[in-house]
This record gives C-alpha cells, structure tokens and sequence, in this order.
C-alpha cells in the first residue's frame, strides 16, 4: 500500500506524562525514537503538542481564572512540551526545529508558513507550538489547522489508546472499537476525539484523520506506510485515497 510523505503528529499532553509525574523523559524518548525513526524513512513530520499534562486551559478557567488568560498559559504549556521533544530529538541526532505562534525567541522560532515547509523539505522535523496563538481555540484545532497550511495527507493522533471506541474502554469493557468513520458519523455519535472546529475543518479539507495508539512498537512506522491501524476517519467510507 502506499504510505504517506507528508504528516502532521498530534500529540495530547498526556503523552509526555508518566509514573515521573507532568513530564515524564521514559514518555518522550520514546515519542522522540518513533518520531527519529519515520523522520529517517524520508517522511517529512510535523508534530503539534498539546499542555493538558501541565495545564488545561478549560479545567483551570472553571477555578475561576479568565478563560483567555487559562488559554494563553496552555498555550505556554505547550511550549515546554516542545522543548522537551526538541532535545530528546536532538540526543538522537534529529534535525528539529520548534516554531511557536506565541513568539518567544530566545527560545525558539516563530511559526511562519513558509519557514515551516522549508525545514519540512529538508528533513527536519517541525514542532508547531502555541496552539492557534489565539484564546478559545484547542490544540486539535491547532493540529488541523497546522496540517491544512503544510499540506499533510493525514492528520495522526496519536495517543494512549488503540482507535476510537463507542465508549471508554477501561471503563466499560465490551466498548465497540471502529475500525472506520466518517467525519458524520463522529459529529452524530459524539465520539469526542477531537472538538467541533476540529473536526469540521478537517472534513472541508477533507483530510483523513487516524487515532492510534502511539505507545505500541512499530505502531506509528505502520501508520506512515499505509498499513490499518487505529481507526481511520475520512469523508465517507469509500474515501481514503488508498493508503489504508
């Protein structure tokens, strides 16, 4: 099958925890090798982070906080997760490059479009940090917009489960796992990978998403080459444009 050259990695802050607490290093050099290891295939990858390990913008302005203010200091959050990602990458000798649309430069690079795709092009892995920049907004917002502008062919969420399920599986074991969705059928059945925005800019673009779960071995290698894992999320079930 035919696999993907472009990609764009959303990753939720709950992958960079662990037993370790907020950041856990076990969590990110792992995510670092996966990444290292596509990375060197020829796949060229962008990465979006998300900070709920650190700080959810939402849960916190629910204390009492000004939703804006939660919002800026995610946003913050996902910066640290970046960095974190961007060292463990270059301990393996991956050319990274981390660009924030919170400007911040002492620390890294703003995003601007075209910065972003030529590192893309020329083999570096890019870490696309802040969010939107904008209050209101998710990072699986972020994710999708990020991936519209690059021009990814897939959107990969990768997280701690293995696909999307009926129900949460840990909770209720006999949750029916989809290997297949369309963007309807998630909007209809409420399946909350991703919020409204999200979804909806992802289903104009039509841009395919997959949820896997990215802490099994060789998961995200079997993702990029177009092999069935997780559950895949496209316009309607004929569409896919046959990498799966």
């Amino acid at each position: 099958m035919a696999g993907y050259g472009r990609v764009l990695l959303k990753l939720s802050g709950e992958a960079f925890s662990g037993p370790e607490g907020a950041l856990s290093p076990a969590s990110i050099q792992w995510i670092a090798r996966s990444v290292a290891g596509i990375a060197r295939s020829g796949v060229q990858v962008g990465v979006v982070t998300g900070g709920g390990n650190i700080l959810r913008g939402g849960v916190f302005s629910d204390k009492g906080t000004g939703r804006a203010a939660a919002d800026q200091m995610g946003m913050l959050a996902t910066v640290i997760n970046s960095l974190a990602l961007q060292d463990a990458l270059e301990l393996l000798g991956q050319e990274v490059r981390v660009l924030s649309a919170v400007e911040m430069n002492q620390v890294c690079e703003p995003f601007i479009l075209r910065r972003a795709v030529r590192h893309l092009e020329k083999g570096r892995v890019v870490i696309m940090a802040g969010g939107t920049g904008n209050p209101f907004f998710t990072t699986d917002t972020a994710a999708a917009l990020r991936a519209a502008e690059i021009g990814a062919q897939v959107l990969l969420k990768g997280t701690k489960v293995d696909g999307i399920y009926s129900a949460d599986p840990k909770k209720h074991p006999d949750a029916k796992r989809w290997e297949r969705l369309t963007y309807r059928e998630v909007l209809a059945r409420r399946l909350e990978i991703m919020d409204l925005t999200a979804i909806t800019l992802c289903q104009e673009r039509e841009l395919p998403v997959i949820v896997f779960d990215m802490f099994k071995e060789g998961n995200l290698e079997k993702v990029v080459k177009g092999e069935p894992v997780g559950t895949l999320v496209t316009l309607d079930e004929d569409s896919g444009k046959g990498e799966r």
